[in-house]
């Protein structure tokens, strides 16, 4: 984790102070719970030392990738490779992000992020344990076009600055801004477990590029939050490995090796006998 990141906690956390103050005045909102608050601010600390074991991991590999370049955008352009880079490095996210959503043992890496059934700041500080794991293959074409390690885990740390403040049902919509960057409202869309919400907006900090490949979702109706089976603990461990654990169970039960296969590596929700519907099957459904 960069530093920008560890310098910014207290900002978070005298911000969801406010944000606390602002959800009292509000009881149309669903605002804090106590235990649901305290497990998203455990497993944030417990992903700040796992980010850091991570970059022992993530670091080597864009190093490598980096003497191995194939450019050198930031000999060709100089400071203007900045700019390239917040694009680029979002566009990976994108990639990064919706594809945890659409392979079961990547969205086994990212789903405790979206198990909390209430939406504030706090929520932004629930995140994944495996993802640091996960991740660092989607930004290594960066390292592979001229960026350095540095650069790159930059521009990641600023892209997770950026997503803190879309965790608040305190802001509406922001006009014409909601057609180009990613905003609170757009993000509300991605933590909802509405049918029509499941796998939308999955930007970082542009919203086009949802716009662009077509997993892009107004926020029209109220947003139920939650995954579509939640879970009923707040014990961190729990919350962090549950799906790990339903892939085992579901892996060794499958009377295959295509099904063991595609318990691992479909979306979720995919099962042998289509017992169980995937996000795509649902959404086909509600619009028939």
């Amino acid at each position: 984790m960069s530093n920008l990141v560890l310098y910014s906690i207290p900002a978070f956390i005298v911000l969801v102070v406010l944000e606390v103050a602002w959800a009292r005045k509000h009881p149309d909102v669903r605002g804090y719970g106590a235990k649901d608050t305290a497990a998203s601010l455990s497993l944030g600390l417990i992903n700040v030392g796992i980010s850091a074991g991570a970059k022992l991991l993530s670091i080597p590999i864009f190093a490598f990738v980096y003497e191995h370049r194939v450019l050198d955008i930031v000999g060709a352009l100089g400071a203007w490779s900045w700019l390239v880079l917040l694009f680029a490095e979002d566009l990976c996210y994108y990639w990064f992000h919706r594809l945890h959503h659409e392979v079961r043992v990547l969205w086994a890496a990212h789903v405790n992020h979206h198990s909390s059934q209430h939406y504030n700041l706090s929520t932004a500080l629930r995140q994944p344990l495996l993802t640091p794991f996960t991740g660092p293959l989607f930004w290594a074409p960066l390292a592979l076009v001229g960026f350095p390690p540095w650069m790159i885990l930059t521009a990641q740390a600023a892209s997770l600055l950026y997503q803190f403040w879309l965790h608040t049902e305190a802001i509406d919509r922001l006009g014409p801004l909601e057609w180009i960057m990613n905003t609170p409202s757009h993000h509300r869309v991605h933590h909802g477990k509405n049918v029509a919400y499941l796998d939308k907006n999955h930007a970082g900090v542009f919203i086009v590029w949802d716009r662009l490949f077509g997993t892009f979702a107004r926020e029209d109706e109220k947003v139920v939050y939650g995954l579509t089976k939640d879970i009923e603990t707040f014990h961190p461990l729990r919350i962090g490995f549950h799906e790990v654990a339903a892939i085992g169970r579901d892996v060794a039960r499958a009377p295959t090796i295509g099904a063991k296969l595609g318990y691992l590596f479909a979306p979720p929700g995919w099962s042998h006998d289509g017992s169980t519907q995937t996000a795509t099957q649902m959404q086909r459904a509600l619009r028939r």
